[in-house]
């Protein structure tokens, strides 16, 4: 019976306090906490959900605090620098420093096992230079755009308002305009703290064509060319996949469809509405391409592109096929990797589904330089690209610029906590509870994003000028060394297969992609049988 100790003595001190109390009044604190203790273990000797409440009365609530505050022990007393994930401690720390503008130099050497895979390297060169700078761009539109878009080599990835807060997508878009870098909406829309920066904006349309959809969930032309003329908006990306659940689709409960997220999403207030895994104003590589034309001309003439997850290697391959034949590409490509997370998902699609970044990235790139697109279709990258050093990789492997959504989260402040997912944030980023959103102040957190990037791309530029170049499009594939094993390292274009130009066009059955090119059509995303 030692497990009811704790509500024995509870009631017994309830009791002697009641006593007490006749003596002074100072006693009623004692007399209320006990009491208010003893009524708890009450309750739990009589509820039916929690096998421990009742069988371990009071007890049992420590387990249930310690479970509560188990991350926040274990990420502030118990990791290492190195552990922690999705991000260990030496990357929070970095951004947390460049966001405030305070060094981020390490003492005492690296902490990476750099003798183990998959560790990998810049090669520098003894004739390293300082480029001359410090805000490289890229230039996305082709020939058929008339509003071409001079784009960071680092901007903000997708994420919506209702998933973030407006506080922070409002300090976001104020930080992106300071620092003269790009903000991706995500699927929610276009809502009025986008626009409250006047940062330049990426809209991106998903399967439920949120802010240009009709009542019956198709799109709308007219509604979507209202907005995609806006001087804010710079490009449109179509969403076909996001890293964390690729596939998946999504529902948005009626209850969390406020009036402002109503009005970003042109849908009804309190309405539940279902994000369908595939879009209905395209089902083939070649309506695709018709769609990325048409939103094209809606919008005036801006740069249109596509933003994916890669699954099947066919699929990629047939875009590229039907580009090839209806001489309609779009304006650059989006390679979100599975390791993506600002969205909550099953963790069977966080752990399982997709391709990791540098596998899509790589694939991506073979497509478009196999078919001799990679001239006409700019490249992106996006999946936990929080360094210098990742964002140099991926534009030596082939991304024209790189995309990060928590490296933008972790300077406005987020700690990850994960609770990203049931409106409990604790720093008011992922939340719509107006009193935890009070302690982000935007002008502070503006300033804290604007920094981050802007540091994160001088660091950049460091180490292509360590690299013996001018501009990150002049790294390449030799310029990463990637160890195969401990005792192998093989330079980039060796170790991830990279093909040469046209090469699918002039000799696909001499690639290592043969069978997907076979398989792939540009009438269908299913393989050729």
């Amino acid at each position: 019976m030692h497990r009811f100790l704790p509500l024995a003595a509870a009631l017994l001190l309830t009791a002697c306090f009641a006593v007490l109390l006749t003596f002074s009044a100072w006693f009623a604190v004692g007399l209320v906490m006990f009491a208010a203790l003893s009524l708890l273990g009450i309750y739990d000797v009589f509820q039916t959900h929690h096998t421990l409440w009742r069988n371990f009365p009071i007890l049992a609530r420590i387990r249930w605090i310690m479970e509560e505050l188990r991350p926040f022990f274990r990420a502030y007393m118990v990791e290492s620098e190195m552990e922690g994930r999705p991000f260990n401690h030496e990357q929070r720390a970095m951004v947390y420093r460049r966001a405030k503008d305070v060094t981020s130099v390490e003492p005492f050497g690296s902490q990476l096992e750099i003798d183990r895979p998959p560790y990998e390297w810049l090669s520098h060169s003894v004739a390293a230079q300082t480029p001359a700078t410090s805000d490289p761009r890229v230039i996305v539109g082709s020939d058929s755009c008339a509003k071409p878009y001079s784009a960071s080599v680092y901007n903000i990835s997708a994420m919506s308002f209702g998933a973030l807060s407006a506080r922070a997508i409002e300090a976001l878009n104020r930080g992106a305009a300071m620092g003269g870098f790009y903000h991706d909406t995500g699927e929610g829309g276009v809502s009025d703290y986008h626009r409250a920066g006047n940062g330049d904006l990426v809209w991106e349309i998903g399967s439920a064509y949120f802010g240009c959809r009709t009542k019956d969930g198709r799109f709308d032309p007219e509604k979507f060319a209202e907005t995609a003329r806006s001087d804010q908006v710079k490009m449109i990306e179509i969403k076909l996949s996001q890293g964390a659940k690729p596939g998946h689709g999504g529902v948005l409960p009626g209850a969390k469809v406020t009036a402002e997220i109503a009005a970003a999403r042109g849908i009804e207030i309190g309405q539940t509405c279902i994000s369908p895994p595939a879009h209905s104003a395209f089902s083939t590589p070649l309506e695709m391409m018709e769609f990325v034309a048409r939103l094209r001309e809606l919008s005036g003439g801006k740069p249109v592109g596509l933003k994916f997850c890669v699954g099947n290697r066919w699929e990629v391959l047939a875009m590229c096929k039907a580009a090839l034949e209806t001489g309609i590409a779009p304006d650059f490509m989006v390679v979100d990797g599975a390791e993506g997370g600002t969205g909550a998902a099953p963790v069977e699609f966080l752990d399982h589904v997709g391709s990791p970044l540098r596998q899509g990235l790589v694939l991506t790139r073979n497509a478009l330089v196999g078919t001799g697109l990679k001239g006409r279709v700019r490249l992106a990258a996006s999946g936990k690209q929080i360094s210098a050093f990742q964002i140099a990789a991926s534009m030596a492997l082939g991304a024209d610029w790189v995309n990060s959504a928590r490296g933008f989260m972790f300077s406005l402040g987020c700690i990850q906590a994960k609770h990203c997912h049931d409106n409990t944030c604790p720093t008011g980023i992922t939340t719509t509870n107006k009193g935890r959103q009070r302690g982000l102040v935007i002008p502070d957190k503006a300033e804290r994003v604007c920094q981050f990037q802007k540091n994160t791309v001088h660091a950049l530029m460091e180490v292509v000028g360590a690299a013996g170049c001018q501009h990150p499009s002049e790294l390449t594939p030799r310029h990463i060394m990637h160890r195969v094993t401990e005792d192998i390292a093989e330079p980039g274009h060796r170790a991830y297969k990279l093909l040469e130009d046209d090469c699918l066009i002039s000799d696909p059955s001499g690639t290592h992609l043969a069978r997907e090119w076979s398989l792939a059509q540009s009438h269908s995303f299913e393989p050729a049988r």
